[in-house]
């Protein structure tokens, strides 16, 4: 299937950052295997625009579990309500895990939108911070940029595929824009979710993607 790229589509490259990668502190399984692929896709200038996202923590951050005494990276507490997955200590402000992945060209970007810098409040997606105190997403700011550029579609990829990547797709569609996500330049936290992120991804109207099918309009 061909996906065509209109000038009015973007793509969003969330959290590539070396905590990501293998030997990272919150390592995707083979999250370095998407570097190439999305250094050749920003080459190529397929898109008019291009923003990426990039996890921003400050230390003590919420959700790491080394902010709960007696609480391991991945268990689930309860968090305005809502359930919140403790992490390892990842993309601290300023550190080197932070960084936008350095072996990818990021040139072609147009903006960098910074998310969980709140320290009370966690971030997946790139549209919306998770719930806060008050039950409310605040935005990132990047639906409002979008708009302001009559963009109607958007292309995710990047880490995770589980988390960030699928809550970014899930907010662009609930936003009103048609959503993908390119699976090839998507890893997952963890593998054994891989078939549970199709079903969902279909069953809501996100299209699953892959470069080899990305054309220019």
């Amino acid at each position: 299937m061909s996906h065509s790229i209109s000038p009015h589509a973007a793509l969003v490259v969330v959290d590539v950052q070396p905590d990501f990668m293998p030997g990272g502190t919150l390592a995707c399984h083979e999250g370095d295997a998407i570097v190439p692929g999305i250094d050749a896709l920003l080459r190529s200038r397929m898109f008019s625009h291009v923003v990426a996202t990039q996890d921003w923590h400050p230390r003590g951050h919420v959700s790491f579990a080394s902010s709960h005494p007696g609480r391991a990276p991945f268990e689930q507490i309860d968090l305005y309500g809502q359930p919140q997955t403790l992490w390892p200590d990842h993309c601290v402000q300023g550190t080197h895990g932070a960084e936008l992945h350095p072996a990818i060209d990021w040139s072609a970007l147009d903006a960098v939108i910074r998310k969980g810098s709140n320290p009370g409040v966690d971030s997946y997606s790139g549209f919306r911070e998770n719930h806060g105190p008050a039950g409310l997403r605040p935005p990132t700011g990047l639906a409002g940029w979008l708009q302001q550029r009559d963009v109607d579609e958007v292309f995710v990829c990047g880490l995770a595929r589980d988390v960030c990547v699928l809550w970014t797709a899930q907010d662009a569609l609930e936003l009103g824009l048609r959503a993908s996500l390119l699976w090839d330049l998507s890893r997952p936290v963890t593998p054994d979710t891989d078939t549970a992120i199709r079903a969902t991804l279909q069953a809501q109207g996100i299209a699953i993607a892959a470069t080899s099918e990305l054309r220019r309009a």
